[in-house]
């Protein structure tokens, strides 16, 4: 861990959140949990610590990656869009189905003109895709366990908390500026290489840590965060700890006030361990 803004006390902090970003920031390389996450996580219990993955992924990806581990465990899914803590959710921020049909429009659009892209309507209980080749899926599948491939992903039965675009040609100057039209009312959010999300203004992982603070009732000097990409801008500004990994994206090394070691090197396990005196 270095620290570029101010210096770390020599006594161990009082944190009671640490709140971690998962592709690029707390999974390896092979996108799975670090075996040594999950001692961690039992000390982590034992000091009164809650631990919150906050992804872009679907809640039902992320309770199956900490399946059996996650007692107390907070999940800020589909980018803050949705809160859950022990099955009961605490907190959401549905899309208004008429804007969610007019982004499927205009995905649609955008694949009509040649460019490779599929959309992906993210509900409480699924995703939703129109687009059902193989690779697509297969990607689809990595942060959206329970997926399901429909005629017309503007008629689904679900409440809508976002809407994803996976975008082969590259999300961040490709389906992210033709989108940016609706970034006069929504959060328009390139969460990864070949994805963007689209939410409500209300919705992004800062805003979801803060309504965690609210109902844990600590402040951004007892919270530690971890991110590396564009869709954790808003999360680092929640926490005094806040934490850009070493490989993450420039804006987010900016944003931070402190670094981490890169994901490739348990860079968030590391420096728990460090601040934390474990």
């Amino acid at each position: 861990m270095s620290t570029r803004h101010d210096t770390r006390p020599p006594a161990v902090p009082d944190i009671r959140l640490i709140v971690t970003d998962m592709d690029g920031t707390l999974l390896d390389v092979d996108g799975n949990v670090p075996a040594g996450l999950w001692p961690l996580l039992e000390e982590l219990g034992r000091r009164g610590i809650v631990f919150s993955p906050a992804s872009g992924r679907q809640y039902a990806t992320l309770a199956h990656l900490f399946e059996g581990a996650d007692e107390g465990m907070v999940y800020i899914a589909e980018n803050g869009a949705l809160v859950v803590r022990d099955g009961v959710e605490l907190s959401s921020d549905p899309v208004d189905p008429a804007v969610s049909a007019r982004l499927v429009s205009c995905v649609r659009q955008l694949a009509a003109e040649g460019r490779n892209v599929g959309v992906v309507v993210c509900g409480k209980r699924a995703a939703y895709t129109e687009r059902g080749d193989e690779a697509f899926l297969a990607e689809v599948a990595r942060y959206y366990r329970a997926h399901r491939v429909v005629d017309d992903a503007t008629a689904v039965d679900d409440e809508i908390i976002k809407i994803a675009v996976l975008d082969f040609d590259g999300a961040e100057h490709g389906s992210a500026r033709a989108l940016e039209a609706f970034s006069d009312t929504h959060q328009v959010v390139v969460s990864g290489e070949l994805w963007t999300d689209v939410m409500n203004r209300t919705a992004d992982k800062g805003a979801a840590v803060r309504r965690l603070q609210q109902h844990l009732g600590i402040g951004p000097e007892q919270t530690m965060v971890f991110g590396d990409y564009l869709n954790d801008l808003q999360m680092l500004d929640t926490a005094d700890w806040s934490f850009a990994m070493a490989n993450a994206h420039p804006d987010i090394l900016r944003r931070a006030r402190h670094t981490a070691p890169a994901h490739t090197d348990e860079g968030v396990l590391r420096t728990i361990k460090d601040v934390l005196g474990i």
